[in-house]
């Protein structure tokens, strides 16, 4: 929960270094545009692996530069005495995803920045959590936890947004299929997760916290149907299938089992099965049912409802990921 909360200015902040990397991603452009509300352009700087992800950026005079998160020695100089670093996490899984965290990790503590500030997961260290994606969380949380660094963890509800996408993937059949079952997930916007990050880079009390970024709402898969369909007029109904069924579903859709196959263009699961199948098994049995207040009291508003996003349904989409190796 969060210990302490004053409201943030610009003129409450002494100047300093505050960096956002991956500008160039879904969720980093979001916390870049947030943040500009909040932190003085000339405090910025802004990355990217590759310099054309940084071109509006450099061209309205926020500071920018490549970081290419296989080298540690050029981080440390791009990262050099920051106050406050965001790291977004890689959307790979894996040793390939701790590696490159590690090098940023490493980069920070070489050059004294003073502030990590991570997005991670629900329930994120619990043992008993199936998700394949949490182990890759919990290392790199254990990993900063391990160093010098004053960190903050966001740990992030699923995107409703993949959802909201899933739903409307599934018009034709007029059956949504998965493992998820009677489980809970307090759904929560991508739109607001950025503005939970933004919030910590300018919010100068928070110290070695664990955050969690959650909807305001608790639901199960058929009360998030349910409300799509209410705000829709479609007549979507939930299908519970057994984990084995779901990897043959994305099987089917050519769906990649891991990160490092090959993803179609377009389409509306841009992630990997095994991903997508053990975190619907987590959610199944009650490992993701995390609802806290963390978010309005960081930010002093309520998150967007399931009901908002379906009305403004274009907007919450989950986009391609274009992952890029450096």
């Amino acid at each position: 929960m969060v210990k302490i909360v004053k409201k943030i200015s610009k003129e409450c902040l002494i100047m300093g270094k505050y960096i956002v990397t991956g500008v160039d991603g879904n969720f980093g452009a979001r916390v870049a545009e947030r943040v500009q509300a909040l932190v003085p352009h000339n405090e910025l700087l802004f990355t990217a692996p590759k310099a054309a992800g940084l071109t509006k950026y450099k061209e309205s005079g926020i500071e920018t530069a490549v970081a290419n998160f296989n080298d540690v020695a050029g981080l440390t100089k791009i990262f050099a005495n920051a106050d406050k670093l965001l790291l977004i996490s890689m959307p790979f899984v894996g040793e390939k995803r701790q590696r490159a965290h590690k090098n940023v990790i490493d980069a920070c503590v070489a050059g004294n920045v003073k502030q990590l500030i991570y997005t991670s997961l629900v329930n994120a260290t619990d043992p008993s959590n199936p998700s394949i994606e949490k182990i890759d969380h919990a290392w790199t949380e254990s990993y900063i936890e391990n160093t010098k660094l004053d960190y903050v963890f966001l740990r992030n509800s699923q995107y409703a947004e993949a959802m909201i996408t899933n739903y409307f993937a599934m018009l034709e059949t007029g059956v949504l299929s998965n493992n998820q079952g009677t489980g809970k997930m307090a759904y929560i916007s991508r739109a607001d997760c950025a503005i939970a990050a933004a919030a910590v880079l300018a919010n100068p009390y928070l110290h070695r916290e664990i955050l969690n970024i959650n909807g305001p709402e608790l639901l199960t898969i058929s009360e998030f149907i349910k409300i799509g369909n209410a705000v829709t007029g479609n007549q979507i109904k939930y299908q519970e299938i057994s984990d084995e069924e779901d990897y043959a579903l994305f099987d089917k859709m050519g769906v990649p089992r891991t990160t490092d196959g090959q993803f179609k263009e377009g389409s509306s699961a841009p992630f990997s099965s095994e991903g997508m199948v053990t975190f619907g098994k987590a959610i199944r049995l009650g490992k993701m049912a995390t609802h806290t207040d963390d978010f309005q009291v960081l930010t002093g508003t309520k998150g967007r409802t399931v009901r908002y996003m379906f009305e403004h349904a274009a907007d919450f989409q989950i986009k391609e990921r274009h992952s890029v190796d450096q």
